[in-house]
């Protein structure tokens, strides 16, 4: 049994945390090759591994993501997979020296490829720049490979096999996981520890992808079906993005602390952190969870789903005619369901219907699974429902010519209210939400509706005829830079947007603020409320989500009403409703089972 294993055996270690975002800090651009900086800057690398180690950090991970012969070739550097796996495990050993303490250097490996290119690459190919990357880091000195941020349990199969051939150092497996608890391949925890208990493996674990309410679901899954040790590195929450291509994460160090100790509770015995996680969140997982020992629990996985809310009601007439008339619009949100089969959605659009609900706000589901387009929804939606659309169109994976051929589509169907958005690339791991188009964003999208409704295409020249869609927008009242916010939101009002509908709001006050600044646009504005179903939920939301805020008293409103927490987020987004009522022409609310006496409670009506 090697020193690690040992270790693993007798306590809970902490892995550090994110080294491309402290790169990306340090004013790396995340497209470049990162694992070359090992030979360029080999000083900052240093740096990154010294301050993990001193915020307690026992594993700390080279930087040698991506470092292998397929990936470097694409950006030149396909001639240094030696060199640069070498150099990441001697920096990340010599980062080590004089901590007074045991610590470990693992070898970090990614897929041969990205997600996107795998069907591209034989399987043969893919096993031998693996192969020949880890002989590498083993030449270099690690004392593990660690083989992380694996979306697909085949391909993470492959690489334990290639890794064993090439090695005898002890080999860590992690597969990453999306929001509905499988992987990008499909696969389940279960499956995933299946397979992985059956391999030449110390340990098995999830990274990536998912924040810690997340990553915990998915060790509470994982525990249950294996005797291995079980890692856990969760990201740091979502992304925000600003300036352009640059990525922040806003989950601090005391949530993250907090639910590191929650998944050693769980059985994890090796926490640590992925994209967006710092030195400060290591720091606060390492205090918290100093001198546990490992737990291993046997029990059914308990997982927490990030859930969704109710509906609403209308009257005759089309969306744009009932807010000048000033009619206050009260809508349903439905996201576009996994799989492309619209059936549930149009059975639900339906009961909602015969409550009295017209108007059905149609979002796209950030998801890595196969769904329909907002657009096609709506249609269905008008078709088998009867009801009136709003279509969402988001700008991050399509050129302004495919968005163009996507509205003047819409516009032959008989789509006229569509919400302009520039949205954001599903989470699929591997630096999330580096990809994508951006050709237009909100703003531009807004600009080419107005254009098509003139009658003029995105160069300018002259459609056969014209479009008539009713364009609106998002905004969010919680945004942490709001005047920044203000600024954008009546932008995209000058660029053509005719009403507003908010991000979902859990308290007033910045959006009061809002509201008085743009009080001269005359714009509608539709409020979006999504009832809180849990604790769980809303500190979710809280911590994981970038601007979003949740008042502490409805926190501990909720957590203080237990096994009651979804009862209780209906009285408080009821209350909610009612104060913002006589700021705003209308209301979206989400739907996801509510019964029939909590939609008429939430909207005031008799029941």
């Amino acid at each position: 049994m090697t020193d690690l294993e040992t270790a693993l055996g007798r306590q809970v270690l902490i892995c550090d945390g994110a080294m491309g975002t402290m790169l990306h800090a340090a004013g790396n651009s995340l497209d470049r090759a990162l694992p070359e900086l090992n030979l360029s800057n080999a000083a900052l690398v240093s740096t990154i591994h010294e301050s993990y180690l001193s915020a307690g950090a026992d594993v700390i991970l080279t930087n040698t993501f991506g470092a292998n012969r397929l990936r470097l070739a694409d950006q030149g550097f396909g001639d240094l997979v030696r060199d640069i796996n070498v150099a990441g495990a001697r920096i990340a050993s010599r980062a080590r020296q004089g901590t007074g303490r045991r610590v470990f250097v693992a070898g970090s490996v990614s897929p041969a490829v990205t997600a996107s290119q795998r069907r591209r690459v034989a399987q043969a190919e893919r096993a031998g720049a693996i192969r020949e990357q880890i002989e590498a880091l083993a030449e270099g000195g690690v004392d593990a490979i660690i083989l992380e941020t694996f979306g697909y349990l085949d391909e993470l199969a492959e690489a334990v096999r290639a890794a064993a051939e090439a090695t005898d150092l002890p080999i860590i497996a992690q597969a990453t996981f999306a929001d509905d608890g499988r992987t990008l391949g499909g696969e389940t925890p279960r499956e995933v520890a299946t397979v992985l208990s059956g391999l030449p493996v110390v340990m098995l674990g999830t990274n990536c992808t998912l924040g810690p309410q997340g990553v915990l679901s998915v060790v509470e899954a994982l525990v249950p079906h294996t005797d291995l040790p079980v890692s856990a590195q969760p990201n740091a929450g979502l992304p925000r993005r600003v300036a352009g291509r640059r990525f922040e994460y806003n989950t601090d160090g005391a949530y993250f602390a907090r639910y590191a100790r929650r998944l050693v509770e769980a059985g994890a015995s090796l926490v640590g952190g992925c994209c967006g996680t710092t030195p400060a969140q290591i720091q606060a997982a390492a205090a918290e969870i100093a001198g546990m020992p490992p737990v291993r629990r046997r029990r059914a996985s308990v997982t927490s789903r990030i859930p969704v809310p109710p509906p609403a009601q209308g009257h005759g007439g089309s969306l744009s005619e009932r807010l000048a008339a000033g009619e206050f619009v009260v809508a349903a949100g439905i996201a576009a369901p996994v799989g492309g089969a619209a059936d549930e959605a149009a059975d639900q659009a339906a009961l909602l219907h015969d409550r009295g609900i017209g108007t059905f706000f149609v979002a796209p589901r950030q998801s890595p699974r196969a769904q329909l387009s907002s657009i096609d929804l709506a249609f269905q939606l008008q078709q088998r429902a009867g009801v009136e659309t709003i279509a969402t169109v988001t700008t991050w994976d399509k050129t302004i010519m495919a968005l163009q051929a996507d509205l003047l589509g819409a516009n032959a169907l008989g789509i006229r209210n569509v919400v302009c958005e520039t949205g954001n690339p599903p989470l699929l791991g591997d630096y999330p939400n580096v990809d994508g188009i951006w050709d237009v964003d909100s703003v531009g999208l807004v600009e080419l509706v107005a254009g098509l409704n003139k009658g003029t295409d995105c160069n300018g020249l002259p459609l056969a005829a014209k479009t008539s869609f009713h364009a609106g927008a998002r905004f969010n009242p919680s945004a942490a830079a709001l005047e920044a916010e203000i600024a954008r939101t009546a932008s995209k009002i000058r660029a053509g947007a005719r009403f507003l509908i908010s991000r979902p709001v859990y308290q007033l006050t910045q959006f009061r603020i809002m509201m008085a600044a743009l009080a001269d646009e005359g714009v509608p504005v539709l409020l979006s409320i999504n009832p809180l179903r849990s604790f769980e939920e809303a500190d979710y939301l809280s911590h994981e989500v970038p601007d979003i805020s949740i008042p502490g008293q409805t926190l501990m409103a909720l957590e203080r009403a237990g096994a009651h927490a979804a009862q209780a987020g209906i009285e408080l987004a009821a209350d909610l409703f009612a104060e913002a009522r006589p700021l705003v022409q209308g209301v979206v609310l989400t739907f996801d089972g509510w019964e029939p006496a909590d939609l008429d409670h939430l909207l005031g009506t008799p029941r």
